[in-house]
């Protein structure tokens, strides 16, 4: 089975992405039936659906069964933890290309914001 740190696939997260996102993944229960699938599979086939535009069955056999990927795919986005993961991920970059965290500043283009007219 496919375990993600190899970067099998163009999508896949690097070891320092992981390490941005590992501490934000929903923790093992302590109740209910044990966690058997590594949540770097899962992110890396949500990140290969996302980059290739693939269809849920079209998901290639190395990662975790399509059934399990589209439950974590929904749980996360229903809880807001890929919010979250991306917050975290546009701050590592932004900081490690010397800047703040957080934009100080935005832009509005006016062509591209709609206006009312009088």
């Amino acid at each position: 089975m496919f375990l993600g740190s190899g970067g099998k696939y163009a999508s896949d997260l690097s070891d320092v992405e992981w390490a941005v996102i590992e501490p934000v993944m929903p923790p093992i229960r302590s109740t209910g039936r044990p966690r058997t699938t590594r949540l770097r599979n899962v992110f890396d086939a949500n990140l290969y659906m996302a980059t290739s535009g693939c269809q849920w069955r079209m998901l290639p056999n190395d990662f975790p069964p399509v059934s399990t990927v589209r439950g974590y795919f929904y749980a996360w986005r229903n809880d807001g933890l890929l919010d979250e993961m991306n917050r975290k991920l546009v701050e590592a970059a932004r900081l490690a290309s010397d800047r703040k965290s957080r934009p100080t500043a935005g832009i509005i283009d006016s062509r591209s914001v709609k206006t009312t007219e009088i």
